[in-house]
């Protein structure tokens, strides 16, 4: 006899097989719940994230045992925000910034990294153990460090450029550091010269090959998606190549970051920028949140209450020199005291990479295992300070409006204008625009148009206007006016709608179809709208009068008297609908208006 199975034996079975969500609803409930809280006391973001990842830590409620499990995955966060950066850094910005990055950023790092070597000379550990663990806390949090720039609003502004500079110069120190290492582990200085001679060799060769590949088939690459208009293929191709060119420059033997940094500068002047930023963008935000919250797991509080005397005179020591290293090197740069000091309290703690540079030196037997454990309790406290330092210094500094710093604020790839579809009308539009040399954003979802124009000398980027994320990309927010061009009814209502839900205080100009379309718009809250075939007619119109031998002052005065009839149609259509504005045409006939077309 048989018995069939029932929907409880189903229900038990993909119970015992499925997939354990609990981890899951858990990560993300603790940061529902933490984080608006944190930012409501105004702790900032990521104090709240730290707080709740130690809450459901080893050390917490124990919803995790292994908070090292999550860190790898998490540190995507990390790469996707460096991607995202490299978006904003055309070449020939970052160029523009060598100085910064060799100059300001090279200081910066050796003046610390010898301040803080002298902290383990002091307590009495040998030379390579006090290089590694100074040098490590050098190495700053490019996360934390960035998430605060983006919450302050400073990333943009030339004070927070210096700032990504340094962290780029940190994030290429990384390799020759980790060769250090190797030359100062016990016996290693004779047989790993020649090694990492070849080891370098292969990552200049991996940026080399990830450049060449930028250049030559990342563009024609998203061209021909963009002609399938299919959105996940889109996103999907974001990821790859930002998964991509980490893994090479993983392979390469340098950081993730760096690589998705270098893929995102590689795409920064490609018109696809604006969708690549916008399709990233959730994906970013949830995995930073995610590493913080694996930062949090991996406080080990046994290890600071064991070592707790070590860890508070590592941590105040370590914080301090670094504090006023940076201060100093900022100083030697004709940085103002307000600008220095804010720079060295934000960069104060130590970073992610540092977890990457113990380890190393564990593994080459220079540090042991209690030691790394010390060091990276270290490096965890001082990251869930900084947020505390930063309130503090803004509580006892405020920030003020009038700062010169301010001035290339909209240097942040905006524009005084956005301008979206650049087809027929909105080339027109341009050009008095770029006469009197306004700053425009420009956008297009037609991967054919915007390679026609680009042969006339027009920098139009890649991006469908009736998405929220898109105007947040292309810089809505900032703009002085938005201006809606798009050869379609359904997409410019609703950027119309977007615009003026989400931005309500940014004028906004459009094009609109026909009679019944303006009246939409301006329903929907348009500031400005235009009939795209209005005065294309009266104009042919007035030439037709002048063939005719109409004089020129009857001429002129029958077409205002056009534009005032029109107007005063349009005024009462806007209460009354179609057919309350008939009146006012000339040759009217109850069964012969225009309702739609004129």
């Amino acid at each position: 006899m048989t018995v069939e199975p029932t929907v409880a034996d189903h229900a038990a079975a993909a119970g015992h097989h499925g997939i354990d969500i609990v981890p899951i609803v858990v990560l993300l409930a603790a940061a529902v719940i933490a984080v608006p809280l944190f930012k409501r006391l105004g702790l900032g973001s990521v104090l709240g994230y730290l707080a709740a990842g130690l809450v459901i830590g080893p050390f917490g409620f124990g919803v995790f045992s292994d908070a090292q499990s999550i860190l790898p995955v998490a540190e995507l966060g990390v790469v996707m925000f460096l991607f995202i950066i490299g978006l904003e850094m055309q070449p020939s910005r970052l160029w523009s910034m060598r100085g910064e990055i060799f100059g300001l950023g090279l200081l910066q790092v050796g003046v610390c990294i010898g301040l803080l070597t002298c902290v383990g000379l002091a307590l009495g550990y040998p030379v390579a153990q006090s290089f590694v663990a100074g040098t490590g806390f050098v190495l700053t949090s490019t996360a934390i460090v960035m998430q605060m720039l983006e919450e302050r609003g400073t990333m943009g502004e030339p004070k927070g450029r210096r700032v990504v500079a340094i962290l780029l110069l940190e994030d290429l120190a990384i390799v020759p550091l980790l060769a250090l290492v190797a030359f100062l582990a016990p016996g290693g200085a004779e047989t790993t010269i020649s090694e990492r001679l070849v080891d370098v060799g292969i990552g200049l060769a991996s940026i080399v090959a990830l450049v060449v590949a930028g250049r030559y088939l990342l563009d024609p690459m998203f061209r021909l998606l963009g002609k399938a208009r299919a959105r996940e293929v889109m996103t999907a191709a974001a990821l790859f190549v930002v998964l991509g060119a980490a893994l090479a420059m993983q392979l390469g033997g340098l950081s993730m970051a760096m690589g998705a940094f270098l893929a995102g500068v590689l795409l920064s002047e490609s018109s696809f920028r604006h969708q690549l930023e916008a399709d990233i963008e959730p994906f970013r935000g949830i995995l930073l949140g995610l590493f913080f919250l694996g930062v949090g797991m991996a406080l080990d509080l046994k290890v600071i209450a064991a070592n707790w005397p070590l860890i508070v005179e590592a941590v105040v020591a370590y914080m301090v020199l670094k504090t006023l290293g940076i201060y100093v090197v900022a100083r030697l740069f004709k940085a103002a005291h307000r600008e220095a000091l804010e720079r060295a309290v934000l960069m104060a703690q130590g970073g992610e990479f540092a977890f990457v540079l113990y380890a190393a030196a564990t593994a080459a037997g220079i540090i042991d295992g209690e030691a790394n454990a010390i060091l990276t309790a270290t490096i965890i406290v001082s990251m869930a300070l900084t947020p505390l330092m930063i309130i503090l210094h803004d509580r006892l500094m405020p920030r003020t409006e009038a700062s010169l710093d301010g001035v290339e604020a909209v240097d942040r790839h905006r524009a005084s204008v956005l301008l979206i579809g650049f087809g027929r009308v909105g080339q027109v539009i341009s050009q008095p625009l770029l006469g009197r040399a306004c700053s425009i954003t420009m956008i297009e979802n037609d991967p054919d148009a915007i390679r026609d124009v680009r042969d006339f000398g027009f920098k139009v980027h890649y991006g469908d206007g009736s998405r929220l994320d898109i105007l947040r990309a292309a810089g809505a927010a900032e703009a002085k006016v938005v201006i809606v061009a798009v050869n379609d009814r359904e997409a410019t209502l609703k950027i119309v709608e977007l615009m003026k839900a989400e931005f309500p205080l940014v004028p906004v100009i459009a094009r609109s179809y026909d009679r019944e379309h303006a009246l939409k718009l301006v329903h929907a809250g348009v500031d400005f709208q235009a009939r795209e075939t209005f005065e294309s007619a009266l104009s042919l119109a007035e030439k037709a009068l002048e063939f005719m031998d109409v004089e020129e002052e009857e001429r002129v005065e029958v077409i205002e008297d056009i534009r005032r009839r029109d107007a005063e149609r349009f005024a009462n259509e806007l209460v009354g609908g179609l057919d309350a504005g008939r009146v006012f045409l000339y040759g009217n006939a109850p069964q012969r208006g225009l309702p739609k077309s004129s």
